[in-house]
């Protein structure tokens, strides 16, 4: 697109939303309120530059027919300036146009306990809780789509739903192995324990990109369960969907209707099939997931929770940072930024 059919496209949308009948479309209302700011932000770097290169131009025709030593001096030092700037700008339209596809996206996270035990049950809770205060402090949206608890207050593994502004941005590179150095709350010596819990970080697909027939999957109900398995409920609300053709099963517990908890497993089912997907396109993310979960054993790390030493420590980029309580507690922007 160039910039008149962006700016079409932009006064389009904000007719769209000025019209009062969009707020009864949520989700409509998201998609194209993403789609307005992408558009904005492809808007104004063309806009630097058509006005760049016209001060080029008017530069270029002052040399050519002034005859002033001093002012061509400074007439060529300025046009040197305008042309880094031209080059700078360019970079950020190829950056802008060659961009992640699913930058626009929610995310899925898939969190489960590694090696190590409870301690790695009760790291893979203290994980999700990091994410979850993430995300409050960018006012993004929540929900829970199926979990696993352990009787200590841990998780054996969750699987959440984050939507909001630059979420897939801003989280993507949390996807691997996590390794936490720390005295556990049950060890009477005070040993330093080990453990590990995987994070795998799926792009959000919408119900147009991926198609479930239903003749490719079998639906199972049952009663929805608690710490140590007991049941908590008489009535099956609980699903678990089979995906025959991939041999994916998701299941959802969270909710006490069995229509919501029915929802929630195909929004994650659609997520994990839209991975799929993406690995026959690209065959990378396909791969790169499996890195990312690995078998979450000690060696795969990409990053150490050293609560002795107050350190965390990203092995991707060798950094580490001295505030390990306040990351914990979802202050994750340093970690982030540095990524950017």
């Amino acid at each position: 697109m160039n910039i008149d059919d962006l700016k079409k496209r932009a006064e389009e949308i904000e007719r769209d939303l000025q019209d009062p009948k969009i707020f009864n479309y949520p989700e409509k209302l998201t998609a194209i309120q993403k789609e307005y700011q992408k558009i904005k932000k492809q808007i104004q770097p063309l806009e630097k530059l058509n006005k760049v290169s016209h001060h080029i131009e008017e530069t270029e025709k002052m040399l050519q027919e002034t005859k002033d030593e001093e002012l061509k001096i400074l007439a060529e030092k300025e046009l040197e300036i305008l042309k880094t700037e031209k080059r700078k700008i360019k970079k950020e339209i190829e950056k802008n146009n060659n961009g992640d596809n699913n930058e626009e996206r929610n995310v899925i996270i898939e969190i489960r306990a590694g090696t190590g035990g409870d301690e790695a049950a009760l790291f893979a809770f203290d994980l999700s809780r990091m994410y979850s205060r993430y995300a409050e402090k960018n006012n993004w949206q929540q929900e829970v789509l199926s979990s696993n608890r352990t009787g200590l207050d841990g998780l054996k593994e969750i699987t959440f739903r984050i939507s909001g502004n630059e979420v897939w941005q801003k989280i993507k590179n949390e996807a691997g192995v996590h390794r936490v150095q720390r005295i556990p709350l049950t060890e009477k010596s005070g040993r330093v324990h080990t453990s590990t819990a995987s994070v795998a970080v799926l792009p959000e697909a919408n119900d147009t990109e991926i198609i479930i027939k239903p003749e490719d999957i079998k639906i199972e109900n049952y009663r929805s369960s608690g710490h140590g398995g007991q049941n908590v409920q008489k009535v099956e609300t609980a699903v678990r969907i089979f995906h025959l053709p991939s041999g994916l099963i998701v299941c959802c517990q969270e909710e006490r209707q069995q229509a919501r908890n029915k929802e929630k497993a195909f929004k994650l089912l659609r997520a994990k099939l839209f991975a799929f997907e993406e690995e026959r396109k690209q065959k990378e993310l396909g791969s790169n997931r499996k890195a990312q979960i690995g078998s979450a054993m000690r060696a795969e790390k990409i990053r150490t929770y050293n609560f002795p030493q107050n350190r965390i420590t990203d092995h991707r980029i060798n950094k580490s940072w001295h505030n390990i309580d306040q990351i914990m507690d979802g202050d994750l922007n340093n970690i982030v930024e540095s990524f950017e």
